[in-house]
C-alpha cells in the first residue's frame, strides 16, 4: 500500500462531506489531533475503524486503503473505448508546503489548451514532471488506456496524480 494513501482517503472524503477534522473526530468519538495525525500519515485509524469510516463515506474499505478502482490503469477493448474528447483528465498536485490543487477538465480542452501555448504550472513547474509530455499521454488514451497514467511522490514531499476517467 502506498505511503499515506489512507490519509489521502480520508481527507479527500471528509472534504467531499464538507466536514471538518473536529466533526468528522466527534462522530468516530476520537480527537481531532487523531483525525489530523491519520491525514496526514503521522498514525492510521484502529483496523475496527476502517469499516465504520468506509461505510460513513460511502465507500468500500478497499477503496479508504487503495482510493478509488476507476483510477486503475486499464487497456479498454476497443468496442468499451469513448472518443476522447469525450473524457476528463484529472491532474492533482499536493505541494510540500501544503498546497492542494485539484483540476478535472475535458481532455478535449487540455489538448487545445497546450496547443495553443497554454501551461499547467502546478505540472509544469514541477522538477519531477519537467519532461512530461502530454502527447504521449493523449496517444494512451486514443489507444484505450484510462485511469492514473502518472503518480509521483517527491522526496520534498510532493504528490502528482494525472488520471484520465
Amino acid at each position: 500500500m502506498e505511503e499515506n494513501r489512507i490519509g489521502r482517503q480520508i481527507a479527500e472524503n471528509r472534504r467531499a462531506k464538507g466536514l471538518t477534522q473536529e466533526q468528522l473526530a466527534e462522530a468516530f468519538g476520537v480527537s481531532p489531533q487523531a483525525v489530523s495525525k491519520w491525514e496526514n500519515g503521522a498514525s492510521c485509524p484502529d483496523i475496527l475503524l476502517l469499516p465504520k469510516l468506509a461505510d460513513f463515506f460511502g465507500i468500500t474499505v478497499d477503496e479508504l486503503l487503495r482510493g478509488p478502482r476507476g483510477e486503475e490503469v486499464r487497456l479498454l477493448p476497443p468496442e468499451e473505448r469513448k472518443n476522447a474528447d469525450e473524457m476528463l483528465i484529472k491532474i492533482i498536485v499536493d505541494s510540500d508546503e501544503g498546497d492542494r490543487v485539484r483540476i478535472k477538465l475535458p481532455l478535449s480542452l487540455v489538448r487545445i489548451g497546450l496547443q495553443i501555448g497554454l501551461q499547467i504550472p502546478q505540472v509544469g513547474e514541477n522538477p519531477a514532471l519537467k519532461d512530461l509530455d502530454f502527447d504521449k499521454i493523449f496517444d494512451l488514451v486514443e489507444q484505450g488506456v484510462i485511469g492514473r497514467l502518472v503518480e509521483v511522490d517527491t522526496a520534498k514531499g510532493e504528490h502528482v496524480e494525472i488520471v484520465v476517467e
